[in-house]
């Protein structure tokens, strides 16, 4: 029977010099949509997106705030590079500063506030980014969001060193909490699990303001499993 690593330490970590603070996203307003002023856009080397309150997606309609919609155009390489800098999959769990301008170069600012990007769309072939999805993250704003979950110590793992397999059920977690304590990434120390151990949802430590959204908090993200386990996904280390 499987069983629970007692006394299993886990991190939560968010970008340790907070680098995203230096990155400021810079955008202009979009007046009109459609496929062929996007192609017009994306040839001009910018990016279309868009930036609202989350509460805007909110099934209760009772419970939708002012959207503060904005229809956008961002700079394609600037947005390259931002998201090379901060990494996939941690750039939608990483909150930027957004200015808008009244165009291209322009000195007069519109509107300004913190966001966080939850899609990016790409091309299925080229894997261009074709346009973006941001939400207002302004501090106390509470947000839900998909963070990523890094697993560590897999070299020093006693389980796999005897020959098991690492089995990761979940590579995200998703919370709900404000905007200022969104963590880029939370870390899981897997270097003590033997054979059998698992780590479950509800064992990870986070800020008290994070709640854990999910029905079940004692499914487990990972486990390592036996080498003859049938229902077992390895996991190359």
């Amino acid at each position: 029977m499987s069983r629970l690593l007692r006394g299993l330490k886990t991190v939560l970590q968010t970008s340790p010099a907070n680098s995203h603070h230096y990155h400021t996203i810079q955008a202009i307003p979009r007046e009109c949509t459609g496929s062929r002023i996007s192609s017009r856009d994306r040839a001009q080397g910018r990016i279309p997106a868009v930036v609202f309150s989350q509460a805007l997606l909110d099934k209760n309609p009772s419970s939708r705030s002012p959207s503060r919609k904005q229809l956008l155009t961002t700079e394609g390489k600037q947005i390259r590079s931002i998201v090379k800098s901060v990494e996939l999959p941690f750039f939608c769990s990483t909150t930027f500063q957004l200015q808008i301008r009244a165009g291209s170069g322009s000195s007069v600012l519109l509107e300004s506030g913190r966001v966080l990007p939850i899609k990016i769309h790409r091309d299925d072939e080229t894997g261009k980014i074709l346009n973006l999805v941001f939400v207002w993250a302004d501090e106390g704003t509470e947000l839900k969001v998909d963070v990523p979950v890094v697993f560590k110590g897999l070299e020093d793992c006693p389980g796999l060193k005897k020959g098991g397999y690492f089995n990761m059920i979940r590579n995200s977690l998703k919370f709900q909490c404000q905007a200022e304590h969104i963590p880029q990434k939370i870390e899981v120390d897997v270097s003590k699990l033997d054979i059998g151990d698992r780590v479950l949802m509800h064992d990870i430590e986070v800020h008290p303001s994070l709640k854990l959204l999910s029905k079940n908090e004692s499914m487990p993200i990972c486990k390592i499993v036996p080498i003859y386990s049938e229902n077992s996904e390895p996991m190359k280390v």
